[in-house]
């Protein structure tokens, strides 16, 4: 019997309707479908990202994750998933794997690719690519990420000021993820450099509990941090060209 097909799906950060349209494809030809979901979360975000897609429910597998910082435990739960789905493709079944944002851009998949592939090195697959969370949130509030020569740095929200501090000093875009309860010294760190106003926040983007903000000079942080948030800080304000 021949090896199914592993399909990585980025559905997008969170708006229905971000799916590109060889991955909807995909997606419907699969016979299994996983999707993430974070511990102690209700709903699958990767699924909500699906809205209006007809998907037969007997195709899907809600994998919970806990992103534990130990990584002999997020280790261990990859090498379990990977087992699991690793079996799904011996018996011929086509497997399609779920992933918010980009299908390998700071993402679960990346991981369960390289245990798959551990596992079944010659394993037919194809990635699709999907939005980013930050590209979506530049184009919900409009904040062009990067013009001309402009130096764009994205990367995880860094732990101290003094190491964010330096990455805006040596780039003209700073893009923010997993930024998370740094929220707050990071809100005053752009305060203090006199910046903020320029900055831009997005959270849930097309999903409830949304929240963009073009200038974050008033955003108050314990209202504002949470999961799926995204910081695109510009160092000097836009020039007009």
């Amino acid at each position: 019997m021949s090896i199914g097909t592993l399909w990585g799906i980025g559905v997008g950060p969170g708006p229905a309707g971000y799916l590109p349209l060889a991955a909807l494809d995909a997606l419907r030809r699969a016979d299994l479908i996983y999707a993430p979901r974070a511990r102690g979360a209700e709903l699958s975000v990767a699924l909500q990202c699906l809205a209006g897609i007809d998907i037969d429910p007997a195709k899907l597998r809600e994998i919970e994750f806990n992103m534990d910082p130990d990584r002999s435990v997020l280790s261990e739960h990859y090498a379990q998933l990977a087992d699991a789905i690793a079996l799904e493709l011996r018996a011929g079944r086509d497997v399609a794997y779920l992933t918010i944002g980009d299908s390998l851009t700071y993402s679960t998949y990346g991981y369960v690719l390289a245990a798959l592939r551990a596992r079944i090195p010659d394993l037919p697959q194809r990635t699709f690519p999907g939005i980013t969370s930050y590209a979506a949130a530049a184009s919900a509030l409009a904040w062009p990420l990067g013009e001309g020569k402009e130096r764009v740095l994205i990367l995880p929200c860094p732990e101290t000021a003094e190491e964010l501090r330096s990455d805006i000093l040596t780039h003209d875009i700073v893009v923010l993820m997993k930024v998370g309860a740094r929220l707050g010294w990071v809100l005053d760190l752009l305060r203090e450099m006199g910046i903020a106003d320029h900055c831009a926040f997005a959270r849930r983007i097309g999903l409830p509990g949304e929240l963009l903000a073009s200038g974050v000079g008033d955003l108050v942080a314990n209202d504002a941090m949470g999961y799926l948030a995204t910081l695109l800080v510009r160092r000097q304000p836009r020039q007009e060209r």
